[in-house]
């Protein structure tokens, strides 16, 4: 009888470990299924004691010491291309670094907009580790190379995007910020679709924009787009939005599809026009404490982490954006398509100009990756 449960409990274990050792992306932001019914195995196979000690339910050795760092994304996890993004790289990092290495990702903003993660992260202190970021926010701390990035009619396509990303220009670009002394340093790139208005009231084209009251960032870009298209730029946080857009403080805002969505925007501001003004190029970004405080191994685990969110990303973002597309659709979202995007280029050629003139090399061999 003995030699039979001895042998049921080895065969579940060599199950759990064969299992664990797949490189399967996950299907969908909520882990906490999976994640259930692995510990519920791990828990029948050994006891729970002697699995605490081993390390992880991998069965992947533990690389360093146990170290945890603090995620920031300021959009939710489900429903997002971002917040998916962000769930494969914890994953990933936590089964290569066999659980030495725990991501907590906090999102919906609950760590404050973009640019307050980018000014705790760059005061020290330790409490934001890692942010996943738009690329046009290091604009206003020194990102020369990442502003190039959010002018306005970069990208013709995904797939120029991705010849970007992919390319060693890119590696530079991530280094930008570490090499000027910020203190972060990029890990890797993904997109979240390109960019596009919504508004408050009802609009048929460009024309109809001017004079509204737009929502930006503070980035000087943005800014200078809404400004050449005849209207008002207005900052304000991206957590303030909904209630901006509700109250009239603005009358429109630009956000990738899947972040217009899960936001629940359509309910305040049920008009989205499809210009793509702008690839939404996004980039997760480490503090140069947390990096510098971890092995060189955990450090290996998160960049090869880092490659394997970045193809996840790139893997689901255009269906994602496909799919959500159809259901603004079908639930009554006025979806307004733009047949000659030329005068839109033409409203932006001031901008455009602007941004780019002290690096007029650098942006056209981006242009020119296409």
């Amino acid at each position: 009888m003995k030699k039979k449960v001895l042998s049921a409990l080895l065969c579940a274990a060599m199950v759990v470990s064969m299992t664990a050792c797949g490189l399967k992306a996950p299907e969908a932001a909520d882990t906490t299924t999976s994640q259930t019914t692995d510990a519920a195995a791990a828990t029948d196979a050994t006891d729970s004691a002697a699995a605490t000690e081993a390390g992880d339910s991998t069965g992947t050795e533990p690389v360093g010491p146990a170290v945890t760092l603090v995620y920031a994304e300021v959009n939710p996890l489900e429903g997002t291309i971002v917040g998916q993004t962000a769930t494969a790289f914890k994953e990933k990092v936590e089964e290569l670094s066999g659980g030495s290495i725990t991501i907590d990702i906090q999102a919906n903003g609950v760590l404050g907009a973009e640019s307050d993660v980018l000014d705790t992260m760059l005061g020290g202190g330790g409490t934001i580790d890692m942010a996943r970021i738009s690329a046009f926010a290091l604009t206003s701390y020194g990102g020369e190379k990442s502003s190039l990035l959010s002018v306005p009619f970069t990208f013709v396509s995904r797939d120029h995007f991705w010849n970007f990303a992919t390319s060693d220009l890119a590696q530079e670009f991530l280094l930008e910020p570490h090499e000027n002394g910020t203190g972060i340093r990029g890990l890797f790139y993904g997109e979240e679709g390109f960019r596009h208005f919504f508004t408050v009231n009802p609009i048929e084209g460009m024309d109809d924009l001017a004079g509204m009251k737009i929502r930006v960032s503070n980035d000087p870009i943005m800014t200078g787009m809404v400004e050449g298209l005849g209207a008002n730029p207005t900052v304000v946080a991206m957590g303030e939005l909904y209630s901006a857009l509700q109250t009239g403080v603005v009358d429109a805002a630009e956000q990738p599809i899947a972040n217009y969505q899960a936001n629940a925007f359509p309910e305040v501001a049920p008009n989205i026009i499809l210009d793509g003004h702008t690839l939404g190029a996004i980039q997760v970004v480490i503090t140069d404490e947390a990096w510098d405080s971890l092995t060189p191994e955990q450090q290996d685990v998160l960049t090869e982490a880092g490659e394997y969110a970045s193809q996840y990303n790139r893997q689901i973002s255009q269906e994602t954006e496909d799919k959500i597309l159809e259901e603004l659709k079908a639930d009554g979202v006025n979806v307004i398509e733009v047949d000659d995007i030329t005068p839109w280029q033409d409203a932006c050629k001031d901008v455009i100009e602007e941004a780019t003139k002290n690096n007029k090399e650098l942006y056209q061999q981006i242009v020119d990756m296409q």
